[in-house]
């Protein structure tokens, strides 16, 4: 594509090559992915490589982090960490589509976006869970919440790609659907919501009131929990239905 061509133009081009929506939610869907196309526009203009872009991601979230497990609670710090963890939630989705932009993207750019974001998804918990052993939180009990969730996390995230990888080996492919080649309704995007990194990072905005976060915190693992315990039957029994691998 010539790099002369408008920020509109090129965003347009990105929806064309915009991956499926199935399994995603409203947030991705509505929100992140729209935002990642204007992200992965400028880059472009800015003559950026996808790798570029995932380090500005990684340097965003890990910064927003860093807050959550040593600054303050106060209202500034939170708009702070909020404001640099949706944009490099933003900037993931982008890294992705600027690829796409550039002919496609490599299983190296993939493998380094993955880790950044299995490091992502492990260490905000771990952020609020040394912020409330620093006395974030009323009560020690409270701990066991950010560490299960540590857990939690670090599981779907790995069924999740793994999964992805199967399915993309079972259909003979290594690329990722397009928009168009499947879908999911509008009412499962809104159901699956409280699984989006999005939403986590958009509930620290209540960081400067600890026992309303904490409240809200608490009930995003259990709705996690709740699909972790639904999702992963259905997964297996999918997997399972490809039959075997054919190596020894």
């Amino acid at each position: 594509m010539a790099s002369a061509a408008s920020h509109r133009e090129i965003v347009d081009l990105l929806r064309s090559k915009q991956k499926t929506s199935k399994g995603a939610s409203a947030y991705a869907r509505y929100l992140n992915r729209p935002a990642g196309r204007h992200l992965a526009a400028l880059a472009y203009k800015l003559k950026m490589t996808p790798n570029g872009v995932t380090a500005l991601s990684a340097l965003c979230s890990f910064s927003g982090i860093a807050l959550i497990a040593l600054a303050p609670a106060t209202w500034t710090v939170s708009m702070i960490v909020v404001v640099l963890l949706v944009l490099g939630y933003a900037l993931d989705s982008a890294d992705g589509q600027l690829a796409r932009l550039r002919g496609g993207g490599s299983f190296a750019g993939e493998w380094l976006d993955h880790v950044v974001d299995a490091f992502k998804m492990a260490s905000i918990h771990l952020a609020v869970l040394v912020a409330w052993y620093r006395g974030y939180a009323q009560h020690e009990v409270w701990l066991l919440v950010p560490l299960f969730y540590q857990l939690l996390a670090v599981v779907l995230f790995f069924a999740i790609i793994l999964t992805d990888q199967m399915r993309r080996a079972h259909r003979g492919s290594t690329s990722m659907r397009l928009a168009g080649e499947g879908s999911s309704s509008f009412i499962y995007s809104l159901a699956v919501m409280p699984t989006e990194y999005g939403v986590l990072a958009v509930v620290f905005l209540l960081w400067a009131v600890p026992p309303a976060f904490t409240a809200v915190y608490a009930s995003l693992f259990v709705v996690n929990v709740c699909f972790l315990v639904l999702a992963l039957p259905r997964w297996y029994r999918e997997v399972r239905s490809y039959g075997a691998t054919g190596k020894a």
